[in-house]
């Protein structure tokens, strides 16, 4: 009778997985969301540290995959490929569904190299985007960078602390007194997690 064979290589990285990694790095922020997404998505807190701990492993392993192959390798064929003009420059954008966020889309925008040189949550195209009057308004997972960016015009990037992390410097009025107030919003891979007044 034949042997089995025995397993060398762990489970495959799955789309499931990459979005516990999204939600590892949103923890530091907003523990709670997190908490209610990972309780939804049936997952433990060690299997959200394990899907980080093998996304890491993955970006940084010699003769792994890297830039947009490894996206492709976990979530597969992208729904949708978009031209995106940056300056004089024609990229491509390449968007996956994130079941979590319906009205989102994970997107990894590509130099005309092919480098990869963005990666991180956009709404839907086509879908409308939360309307951000006030401060009040902005609440953690409401809305994107782009979106934040438009809607408080004009907006200054700010370096984020971690390479998942951006940053926006503007002005916006107070719901009650309709006060404008300097603030500063951060994002985690894309998506609001917090403000705070300059």
């Amino acid at each position: 009778m034949p042997r089995p064979t025995p397993k060398n290589s762990p489970d495959p990285f799955t789309p499931l997985d990459f979005q516990l990694v999204l939600l590892r790095r949103m923890a530091d922020h907003n523990p709670e969301l997190v908490e209610t997404a990972r309780a939804d998505l049936g997952v433990s807190v060690a299997d959200m540290r394990e899907a980080n701990r093998r996304w890491q492993a993955m970006r940084h392993a010699r003769g792994g995959r890297s830039g947009v192959s490894q996206y492709r390798s976990v979530l597969g064929a992208p729904e949708q490929r978009l031209v995106r003009k940056i300056g004089d420059l024609d990229c491509e954008a390449l968007l996956w569904p994130v079941p979590l966020w319906p009205d989102l889309r994970f997107e990894v925008l590509l130099a005309p190299t092919g480098a990869v040189w963005n990666a991180w949550l956009i709404r839907t195209p086509g879908v409308p985007s939360p309307p951000l009057h006030t401060l009040a308004d902005l609440t953690p997972w409401s809305c994107t960078v782009d979106e934040a960016a438009r809607a408080f015009a004009p907006a200054r990037p700010l370096e984020g602390s971690a390479p998942t992390r951006w940053g926006l410097e503007f002005t916006a009025p107070d719901e009650e007194s309709g006060t404008p107030r300097r603030v500063r919003a951060e994002f985690t891979w894309g998506l609001l997690q917090r403000w705070q007044e300059v």
